[in-house]
């Protein structure tokens, strides 16, 4: 493998980079592969005994190659995906049928008969990941004659890393007009929505009057500018991190690309392993497919699965609020307020759509603080079952011996579901409205009521929520290790600042996360996760990707990693997940916050 590629930005599967050819492209990108100057040179079909495997370093070379059909015998396909070292031609790429099942090494993969694919979204799905799955991860994924500027954003999110204009300039000689928002035929347009060229010095009446090719041609001119257009949108989407949010309302377009979408959420190890731990910016959740968005699960399963509730007996439910974190929202002080003195003697979470149950311990970590969703009052069925099910789960991994739900409405209706399929009793406060005089007065009396004559100091509930992040972060029993009977948390909340005679941590605000020291890294040095073993060098900022040796594969983009050698120990942010540092040629894999040497 040539070191062609170097991937810069990351959005659940879509990605941005450089590849180095004769001139630098930045992925993802259009290419027009009959232009001479096109970095990818095709060596044509072996069917016309044509072919030239004559290699050319500054350029892409696909091999000699047999096109068959989509639904072509498995026998065939096999015996016609000849070896890539036949060839000999470095940089290589392939021509790869989508159901093929073995993979040579090679630069670039060409998906085969991918104009196929185009209404058939389950099995351009599946050939998708099956590629993915099963090449490097800066190997580049090129699907000639599908791209459409309805399609783009959904190809890009999928993997995709370059398209042609092939299909666009097809749709103009059929005479169909295409934007980002669907196709129309020209004779069924009574004025052109764009402001390019073509359509600024045409109306479409005046277009249909010309000549057959003078007409296909300026059709064809408007559909490649509307393609590179959109491809400028979706590649600004991937550096702001908001390419799910765009996909999701672009997917509306046709209904393969709904299907699209709606598969690829079901292969959430797929997407879960590409998708950065945090991103910059409001998480949108606008439509029914948000719920299955790979941030949200995440959350659930690592509640679920890492975060242990602090031993108390008391459990209080409260609905979350429009401002986040919940805990600075007007409703959630008056909750506070209520509580008083015995807040520290209850454990508090929040019940929310789409996040399911949040902790309140973890009110500060990506996304539970950084969400929007539409507030109509209404929950749907869907929204019903998934927090239900989040909530139920909750409940029976973290006993309670009583639980306080301060709730109403669709909340109250949840709670008492599953109150009823666990067989358990909630105590209702919030009779006349949660912010309400009595209501409150309400909970108040009840925590009273339960708490009894405890003793627990204000600093515990500090540790326990720091306990909380370093579980959330590096995995059950991080926290116990980092935080111990002689930890302290010095500044105020948010900003806490963990200590033990030196500094361990830091807790970052913006994300909910823990930013360790070198004590706090020494302090999980026994700890196996969110590890990155390096060659015998001394790093000084960033560590490229060909200089790790190993590498936790649960590490993801922005992930807290510890660096390690036999002589070096170092903490900061991963910039690739842990099983692309150890794929990856090029790039940054982590960047150094503080290092030392042991």
């Amino acid at each position: 493998m040539s070191k062609l590629f170097e991937i810069n930005h990351r959005d659940s599967a879509a990605r941005i980079g450089k590849l180095a050819l004769d001139q630098d492209i930045s992925t993802p990108a259009i290419i027009q592969i009959q232009n001479k100057d096109c970095p990818i040179i095709d060596s044509g079909s072996l069917w016309k005994e044509t072919a030239s495997s004559t290699g050319d370093n500054k350029k892409i070379v696909i091999h000699p190659h047999r096109s068959l059909p989509l639904h072509a015998e498995e026998k065939l396909i096999h015996a016609m995906q000849g070896p890539a070292s036949a060839y000999m031609i470095d940089p290589e790429g392939i021509v790869i049928h989508p159901f093929i099942r073995q993979y040579p090494e090679a630069d670039l993969y060409v998906l085969g008969a991918a104009k196929q694919l185009e209404n058939r979204a389950r099995d351009l799905v599946d050939s998708i990941i099956r590629l993915k799955e099963n090449t490097r991860a800066d190997s580049l994924l090129y699907t000639p004659a599908l791209a459409t500027p309805a399609s783009l954003s959904m190809l890009v999110y999928l993997g995709v890393d370059i398209v042609d204009e092939t299909l666009s300039i097809i749709k103009g000689y059929q005479d169909i007009y295409l934007t980002n928002s669907g196709d129309s035929y020209l004779d069924r347009l009574h004025e052109f929505p764009c402001m390019c060229p073509v359509c600024l010095s045409n109306t479409p009446h005046e277009m249909i009057k010309m000549p057959k090719k003078e007409r296909a041609e300026l059709l064809s001119e408007h559909n490649a500018r509307m393609l590179k257009e959109e491809l400028k949108v979706v590649r600004e989407h991937i550096r702001t991190g908001h390419l799910r949010e765009y996909v999701e309302r672009q997917c509306r377009v046709r209904p393969w690309l709904t299907e699209a979408l709606r598969l690829i959420d079901m292969q959430y190890d797929f997407l879960e392993k590409r998708t950065p731990m945090f991103r910059q910016g409001t998480l949108f959740a606008n439509t029914s497919e948000s719920l299955n968005r790979v941030e949200i699960r995440r959350f659930a399963k690592r509640v679920f699965e890492r975060y242990t509730a602090p031993d108390l007996d008391t459990l209080v439910l409260f609905p979350c609020s429009a401002k986040k974190p919940y805990s600075v929202s007007l409703s959630h002080q008056k909750f506070i307020n209520a509580l008083g003195k015995n807040r520290k003697f209850v454990h508090e979470v929040i019940i929310t759509s789409p996040m399911g149950v949040v902790p309140r311990e973890l009110e500060l970590m990506y996304p539970a603080a950084h969400y929007d969703t539409p507030v109509t009052g209404h929950w749907d069925l869907e929204e019903r079952a998934w927090v239900a099910g989040c909530l139920r789960t909750y409940l029976q991994k973290n006993r309670y011996g009583n639980i306080i739900a301060h709730v109403q409405g669709a909340y109250r209706e949840i709670c008492e579901s599953v109150a009823s399929e666990l067989g358990t009793g909630f105590i209702y406060t919030a009779d006349d409205g949660v912010t309400a005089r009595s209501s409150l007065q309400k909970l108040d009396e009840t925590a009273a009521s339960l708490v009894g004559e405890k003793k627990r100091s204000g600093e515990m509930a500090k540790l326990d929520l720091i306990r909380a992040a370093a579980d959330y972060q590096f995995g059950k029993g991080a926290g116990k290790m980092l935080v111990t009977d002689k930890t302290i948390v010095k500044a105020p909340f948010p900003k806490f600042q963990v200590f033990e005679g030196r500094q361990l941590a830091t807790l970052i605000p913006q994300y909910g996360t823990i930013a360790l020291t070198i004590d706090g890294g020494l302090r999980l040095s026994g700890h196996p996760y969110y590890k990155v073993k390096i060659g015998d060098f001394t790093p000084h900022s960033s560590i490229l990707a060909p200089g790790i040796l190993d590498a936790d594969p649960q590490i993801r983009p922005n992930d807290e990693v510890i660096v390690e050698n036999d002589s070096f120990i170092g903490v900061g942010r991963a910039i690739m997940s842990g099983w692309e540092m150890k794929e990856c040629k090029k790039g940054i894999a982590v960047e150094l916050r503080h290092s030392r040497k042991t």
